[in-house]
């Protein structure tokens, strides 16, 4: 990857948990728990799976800049979503997701170009390494963000039908 590449990346990955918190500015218990469409997952379970998330992601990380060529686990977010209680309060998983995040991003700056070139193998997609996870999670909270903004507009369009 070349460094122009990689410091957009870096810079979206850091404006991640703007975008999350934005799109949960005023947010109603409705919007929270409103799916928008059958099997989607709502707010609240969105914000659950960025916690768990970025902390798979912090310690995948850490592994490749730590470890000689790690095995990275694959994990089942539709098994975490159905098994970790996502209908529980959102508050710490938000304030989880900002935290990891921050200090991820903090080691992200020590890197040098050496420890950039680090990989592993993952367990569902063979070769993992910095640039990878990079292109994976400078943009899942920005997908996650805009999956958030649908959400909201789905329960206000199903409020205003039903008055």
């Amino acid at each position: 990857m070349e460094k122009d590449e990689r410091d957009l990346l870096i810079a979206q990955y850091k404006d991640g948990y703007r975008v999350v918190a934005e799109a949960l500015l005023k947010i109603t218990p409705e919007e929270l728990d409103a799916a928008p469409a059958p099997g989607k997952w709502t707010t609240r379970q969105i914000v659950h799976h960025l916690a768990d998330s970025e902390m798979t992601a912090a310690v995948r990380l850490r592994l490749l800049v730590a470890e000689e060529r790690p095995a990275i686990k694959g994990y089942d977010q539709d098994a975490y979503a159905g098994r970790l209680h996502y209908d529980r309060p959102h508050e710490a998983s938000l304030e989880l997701f900002r935290a990891v995040r921050a200090s991820t991003a903090e080691l992200i700056g020590c890197l040098d170009e050496r420890e950039w070139l680090r990989e592993g193998t993952h367990s569902e997609v063979g070769r993992f390494g910095l640039d990878t996870w990079l292109r994976i999670y400078a943009a899942h909270a920005h997908k996650h963000a805009d999956q958030i903004k649908q959400a909201r507009a789905a329960a206000q369009n199903a409020g205003a039908s039903r008055q």
